[in-house]
C-alpha cells in the first residue's frame, strides 16, 4: 500500500494545473490586499479549495491512464487499494496546512495584529475544506466515473465561493465571538465521519467495478 500511497501523492503535485496555480494565486493576492486582518483566513479558505480541487483532478489521472486493469492485477485487495488513495489526500494537507500558517503569519505582521480565533478557524478550515471535497467526490469516482466527481466538484464551489464574500463584503468574522470555536470543532468532527463512510462507499464502488 505504501507504494500505491507515494503514487498518488507524487501524481498529486505533478499533475498540478499552472492554470488552477494562477488563478488561485491571483485571489489568494487579491484577498491578502483587501481584506485586512481576516486575509490570512480568507487566503486559507482559498488554498483548500484549490488544495481539494487539485486532488481530484489528480485522480483523473489513472482513469485517463487505465489504472484500474493494473491494480487489479496486482495482490492489493479493495481495502488497501481505497485506504491508500484515502491516505494520500490526508498526506496533502500538510501543504494547505503549511499555507494557512503562512498566509497568518503574513497577515499578522502586514497588519500588526495577532488573532487567537482568526488562526484556529484558519488551520481547521485548511483541513476541513479538502476533506469535505474529497469525501463527497471520491465516491463519486469510484461508483461513476471522474466527470461525475468534477461536476460535483464544482458544484461544492458555490457555499465555498458565498462563505469567502461573506467575510470580504460583511461584517462577517468581526460580528461573531470566540465560540465560532466550537461550531468549527462540530464541523470537523462531522468532516472526519463523513470522510470515513466516503471510504466505505468507495471500497464498494471499487468492488463493484471488478
Amino acid at each position: 500500500m505504501k507504494g500505491l500511497i507515494y503514487k498518488d501523492i507524487t501524481i498529486f503535485f505533478k499533475s498540478i494545473d499552472r492554470k488552477l496555480v494562477l488563478i488561485a494565486a491571483g485571489a489568494i493576492t487579491l484577498l491578502m490586499v483587501n481584506t485586512g486582518v481576516y486575509a490570512g483566513l480568507l487566503a486559507s479558505v482559498m488554498l483548500a479549495m484549490t488544495i481539494g480541487m487539485q486532488n481530484i483532478m489528480s485522480f483523473a489521472s489513472d482513469e485517463k491512464a487505465g489504472w484500474k486493469k493494473y491494480q487489479l492485477a496486482m495482490p492489493v485487495n479493495a481495502v488497501s487499494a481505497v485506504t491508500g488513495k484515502y491516505i494520500s489526500v490526508i498526506c496533502t494537507l500538510a501543504v494547505s496546512l503549511v499555507g494557512s500558517i503562512l498566509f497568518n503569519i503574513l497577515s499578522s505582521v502586514a497588519f500588526r495584529q495577532f488573532d487567537p480565533t482568526v488562526w484556529g478557524v484558519s488551520v481547521a478550515t485548511s483541513v476541513i475544506v479538502p476533506l469535505l471535497w474529497t469525501g463527497i467526490c471520491l465516491p463519486l469516482t469510484y461508483w461513476f466515473g471522474f466527470r461525475s466527481a468534477q461536476t460535483m466538484g464544482l458544484l461544492v464551489v458555490i457555499p465555498m465561493f458565498y462563505f469567502v464574500k461573506y467575510f470580504e463584503d460583511g461584517a462577517g468574522f468581526s460580528a461573531m465571538t470566540d465560540s465560532i470555536l466550537s461550531y468549527v470543532a462540530v464541523a470537523g468532527i462531522g468532516v472526519i465521519v463523513l470522510f470515513i463512510i466516503s471510504m466505505i462507499i468507495s471500497m464498494a464502488g471499487y468492488n463493484r467495478k471488478k
